[in-house]
């Protein structure tokens, strides 16, 4: 399918996208993919360097005509989410992303397809490898570990760009600029417990399977069921009622994946097996009904397991289970500035418990630097009352809206000339860069903007094709205009 990709147009921008795409790139190891990057500046006889944190800075001159024009920084981030479906059988260290094309959109095969940030990438790509492209001097910053803790950006000193308009790839509905973004604190609660032999006999696996997913932050506002919060309801119901003992607990994944899957080991009391059945498929049926909409997928699986050697002892399960359903989770605040715009939420997202030790990961984003706090004094106060030690680590700022910038003008009038329609000018509750590389470069004007992508986070994630075409032809021409130098 690689070829049917590299046909598409723009031919150059997929031909990048699926180069890139074979390339091994999660967060955190991006070793590969920055050789790769690398290696292709200098194969284009172009400045390149890769500063102390890996991130790499690809210079292209003015074409002739545009020498007298502003330079920009065109920005996107090498790393990519890695999830996959329960049932795919996929290493994301060792394995290129397996696209193919479906009508209009490209997919991937049972994982998340790296178009966040992969087509921006590629967009960058395309735009250096050009000869007939008519654009201003370029700064390609090519950025490591958005996806978990943006500490590429954090690390990027203010002394190596030049230009003075920012153009962020990273935005993923095509009729939208962002000019403002979240900021962002992980927050993870850790800590011990002493594990003793269960007394009871009989040992069951339950699964919560088959949930949407999806962003922590773009689709916070949308509802979606969590797997952490919806095994801890069963696990407390059946825990209060049955009296169950609690071995281990495996559920989520990355802070930024709103949690699809869920997994616990338990046993039973013997003579109770048809009632904790009963009660689970009960408890299945309210849930099936409840997240209908938004996660029609959803299920519960219970399936025979091995006998566990040790469980949680009962005094701390039963801290644990209610900590996990007093965490906050989903929407904490709505802007009252802005319309629509989640102003601050939380993403329980992921739950370990095993062994004698637990883990619980969180991501709380706020576009107001104090209630992001706020809410995270609230998620450590959960964790601390059962004895949690709780850490603070991951910390990003919000990007602040300036919404007169002359580029914010430009474009926002070009999209109506071109479109014939306004786009929508906003701010955006998801985690963007800018906001922290602004803090190096704060006289830099700033925009994000990119095509259509769904289900970024998760394995359902694509691009529109046509929508690409579109988001190309508008760059170009935005590049043909940005101002002269003043």
């Amino acid at each position: 399918m690689t070829d049917q990709i590299q046909n598409l147009q723009p031919q150059a921008l997929w031909a990048h996208f699926a180069a890139l795409n074979a390339v091994p790139r999660p967060s955190k190891k991006e070793q590969r993919v920055i050789a790769f990057a690398k290696a292709f500046g200098e194969s284009l006889g172009l400045p390149t360097m890769v500063d102390e944190a890996g991130n790499v800075i690809i210079k292209k001159p003015a074409t002739p005509g545009m020498e007298d024009r502003q330079t920009i920084v065109i920005q996107s981030h090498l790393d990519m989410v890695h999830q996959k479906n329960s049932d795919t059988v996929f290493n994301f260290d060792t394995q290129g992303i397996d696209m193919y094309v479906d009508g209009d959109f490209v997919r991937a095969r049972g994982t998340t397809l790296g178009a966040d940030n992969g087509i921006g990438v590629a967009t960058i790509m395309a735009l250096l490898s050009s000869t007939d492209i008519p654009h201003p001097a370029i700064e390609a910053l090519f950025t490591i570990d958005e996806e978990t803790g943006m500490t590429g950006a954090l690390a990027l000193k203010g002394d190596l760009l030049t230009g003075s308009i920012l153009l962020n790839l990273d935005t993923e509905a095509d009729n939208e600029l962002t000019i403002g973004c979240a900021g962002g604190v992980d927050v993870t609660a850790t800590g011990s417990y002493t594990p003793v032999a269960p007394t009871h006999t009989v040992p069951m696996r339950i699964s919560v399977i088959g949930l949407t997913g999806g962003h922590s932050g773009a689709d916070i506002h949308l509802g979606r069921g969590n797997a952490n919060k919806i095994m801890n309801r069963i696990l407390l119901q059946l825990s209060t009622d049955f009296g169950i003992e609690i071995a281990s607990i495996d559920g989520g994944s990355l802070r930024n994946a709103i949690p699809r899957e869920s997994a616990a080991t338990v046993v039973i009391p013997a003579h109770q097996v048809t009632e904790v059945l009963l009660a689970i498929a009960n408890t299945t049926k309210d849930l099936m009904a409840e997240y209908n909409v938004t996660d029609p997928n959803l299920d519960v699986v219970i399936a025979e397991t091995d006998m566990p050697t040790l469980v949680i002892d009962s005094a701390f399960q039963y801290q644990l289970l209610r900590a996990l359903y007093a965490c906050p989770n989903g929407i904490y605040r709505m802007s009252p500035d802005i319309p629509g715009l989640v102003q601050s939420s939380n993403n329980l997202a992921r739950v370990l418990v095993a062994s004698g030790t637990y883990s619980i990961q969180c991501l709380t984003r706020s576009s107001v630097d104090t209630e992001k706090y706020d809410l995270a004094a609230a998620i450590t106060s959960t964790f601390q009352l059962m004895g949690a030690q709780v850490a603070y680590s991951g910390i990003y700022p919000g990007w602040e809206p300036r919404p007169t910038s002359p580029i914010v003008k430009l474009m926002d009038s070009l999209y109506k000339e071109l479109f014939g329609q306004s786009a929508h000018v906003n701010a955006v509750h998801a985690g963007l860069e800018c906001g922290i590389l602004g803090t190096n470069y704060p006289d830099m004007q700033m925009i994000s903007f990119g095509p259509n992508i769904t289900g970024a986070h998760s394995p359902d994630e694509c691009v529109q094709i046509s929508s690409v075409q579109k988001f190309w032809g508008y760059l170009l021409e935005t590049l043909k205009r940005i101002p002269l130098i003043s």
